[in-house]
C-alpha cells in the first residue's frame, strides 16, 4: 500500500508514492519499507528508536516531535490516534463496514457482550465478539489477551469479522483500550455503562480519571445506554450530549424488578414506555437482572422486535465463570465467579446469600502487581455477607503470596467472620469442600473464567477451578 492512502492527506509528505511493507509501532518488528509509529509508553518511548528503525529499512517514521531525520519523519500531534486511523486504513476500514456495539464499566461487561451477542444471533445477524474471556467470530472461538485488544491486532480482527460476513460487533471497551486509544477511529452506534467501582487504580491512579476513562466511549457513539443505580452512571447521563437511555430499578427509560432469583434461574419484570413484561432466564442473580435489562435496551435501540428478544434472554446460557455452578452431586453447592473487586465481591456475595440455606463460605485472592488498595476493601466487602472466609492466593506475578493475604488481612482487623488462610489456591479449595456442610455454599472468587495462575516472571501454570473441585470431590470419595 502507498503511504499516500494510508495517511489519506492527514501528513504532508513528499514520499506519498512510497510502498509501505507494513506498519507497526514496536521497535521488535521493524522491517525494510515498513512504516514504524512512535509511541511513548510507560516504559519505553518509540521517540528513542525512530533513527535505528530507519538504519534498519523503515520507509518512514511516524513522530510527535522533530526528531532531526528530515523528510522521513512525518510529524502528528497524537501518534497514539494516528497508529489506530493507520491500522484502520492498512485493513480498508472495516470499522466503517459493520455496525459497532460498546459496553463500557467496572462490572458486568463480559454477560452483557454475550447476551447481546445471544440476542442478535437468534434474532438473525452473524455477530462478532471482543471481550475479557475470549473472542468470538460467529460460532468461532478465538484467544485473546486484552479485553480491548491493540489497534493492529483489533483492526485485523475486524477485517476478519467482516470477511466471514459479520454484520455487528458486540465489544467490551476497557479503560484501557480508550484511554490508549487502541480503538481507533471505530464510531458505536450503541454504548453501555454498567457502573464504576474501584479497580485499575494501580494504572488511573484516582476515580476520577478512572471515570474520565470510561467516559470516553460516549464520545464517539449515536446512542447510550446509561445505568443510573450507580452514582457515577447518573452523572455520566448528566454529562453527555448524545441520544440517551437510562436503565434502573425506578424512574428509568427501562425498569427493572427482580420477582424470584434462583440458583436455577430468574423471573423479573421489566416496563418500558410501551408497557410491561415478564421475562424469564437461565441466568441467576439479582446483577444479572440489570444486565439483561442492558442487553435488552440495546437489541431495542438496533431495531430487535420482543418477539425475537425474549425468547432469546430465555434461552442465552449462562457465561463461564460468572455466578457459574460448578456441579458436585454433593448436598452443598458451588459457584465460581470472576468478582475481584470490592464492588464484584459484594455483588456476588449479597445475591447468592440470598438463597443459602446453610453457610454461605467466600474463598478468594487479590491479584499481584495490581491495586494494592482494593485488597482491605474486598475482606471488608466478603466480610459484610459471607459466614466464613478463606482467604488465599489468586496471580501473586511478582508479589510474595503470602504479603499479599497480610494485605487483605488488614481489612478483617475489626470483623467478627471466622476466616482461615491457606495460600495454595487448590488446597484451600480441597479445604473449603471438606468443610461444607449440608445447605452451604462455597463461592470461589477471582478466577472466573481463567484456566491459569500467575506467577513470578510471567509464569503461567494449568489452574482450572472446575477440574481442581472435580479432583478434590473424587478425593474425598476415595478417602470415605
Amino acid at each position: 500500500m502507498k503511504l499516500l492512502e494510508l495517511l489519506e492527506n492527514r501528513i504532508p509528505t513528499t514520499l506519498g508514492e512510497t510502498e509501505i511493507t507494513a506498519i507497526t509501532d514496536d521497535d521488535r518488528k521493524v522491517v525494510p519499507g515498513c512504516l514504524f509509529v512512535c509511541i511513548k509508553g510507560e516504559r519505553f518511548d518509540g521517540h528513542n528508536a525512530a533513527a535505528a528503525a530507519l538504519e534498519r529499512g523503515a520507509a518512514a517514521v511516524v513522530a510527535e516531535r522533530d526528531l532531526g531525520l528530515g523528510e522521513r519523519q512525518l510529524l502528528t500531534d497524537d501518534t497514539r490516534a494516528e497508529y489506530g486511523r493507520l491500522c484502520a486504513a492498512w485493513f480498508g476500514h472495516p470499522e466503517r463496514k459493520m455496525r459497532f456495539i460498546g459496553v463500557t464499566g467496572t462490572n458486568g461487561k463480559t454477560t452483557i457482550t454475550t447476551l447481546i451477542k445471544c440476542i442478535l444471533e437468534q434474532s438473525g445477524h452473524k455477530v462478532g465478539l471482543i471481550g475479557t474471556i475470549q473472542n468470538e467470530i460467529g460460532a468461532e472461538v478465538i484467544h485473546t489477551d486484552n479485553t480491548t485488544p491493540l489497534p493492529f491486532d483489533l483492526m485485523a480482527l475486524f477485517a476478519r469479522m467482516y470477511e466471514s460476513g459479520c454484520d455487528v460487533v458486540v465489544m467490551e471497551v476497557s479503560s484501557f483500550g480508550l484511554v490508549q486509544k487502541r480503538i481507533g477511529p471505530t464510531h458505536f452506534e450503541v454504548a453501555v455503562f454498567t457502573n464504576l467501582t474501584q479497580d485499575h487504580l494501580d494504572y488511573h491512579k484516582t476515580m476520577e480519571a478512572y471515570y474520565d476513562a470510561k467516559r470516553m466511549l460516549f464520545d464517539i457513539c449515536d446512542k447510550a445506554v446509561i445505568h443510573i443505580g450507580d452514582d457515577y452512571g447518573e452523572r455520566l447521563y448528566d454529562e453527555i450530549s448524545c441520544e440517551k437511555y437510562n436503565y434502573g430499578t425506578a424512574d428509568a427509560h427501562f425498569t427493572y424488578t427482580p420477582v424470584s432469583v434462583k440458583a436455577n434461574g430468574t423471573v423479573f419484570r421489566l416496563r418500558q414506555s410501551c408497557g410491561e413484561m415478564e421475562i424469564s432466564m437461565r441466568l441467576t442473580g439479582y446483577f444479572n437482572v440489570a444486565n439483561a435489562t442492558a442487553a435488552y435496551a440495546v437489541c431495542k435501540l438496533m431495531g430487535v422486535p420482543d418477539a425475537q428478544i425474549l425468547p432469546a434472554l430465555q434461552n442465552c446460557p449462562g457465561v463461564k465463570g460468572r455466578c457459574e455452578v460448578i456441579p458436585t452431586g454433593r448436598d452443598f453447592s458451588v459457584i465460581c465467579d470472576y468478582a475481584h473487586t470490592p464492588d464484584a465481591i459484594e455483588n456476588i456475595l449479597s445475591n447468592v446469600k440470598r438463597y443459602t440455606e446453610g453457610k454461605l463460605v467466600c474463598l478468594f485472592g487479590c491479584g499481584g502487581n495490581r491495586d494494592k488498595g482494593k485488597r482491605p476493601l474486598m475482606a471488608q466487602a466478603a466480610a459484610r455477607y459471607a459466614d466464613k472466609l478463606i482467604v488465599t492466593s489468586d496471580n501473586p506475578r511478582d508479589e510474595d503470596p503470602e504479603a499479599i493475604i497480610q494485605d487483605i488481612l488488614a481489612g478483617l482487623e475489626n470483623s467478627t467472620v471466622p476466616y482461615e488462610v491457606v495460600t495454595d489456591r487448590a488446597e484451600a479449595i480441597a479445604y473449603a469442600l471438606r468443610t461444607a456442610g449440608t445447605g452451604d455454599v462455597i463461592v470461589l472468587a477471582g478466577k472466573g473464567h481463567e484456566d491459569y495462575q500467575i506467577f513470578a516472571n510471567d509464569r503461567h501454570i494449568h489452574f482450572d477451578e472446575r477440574e481442581v473441585v472435580a479432583e478434590a470431590l473424587k478425593a474425598m470419595a476415595q478417602e470415605a
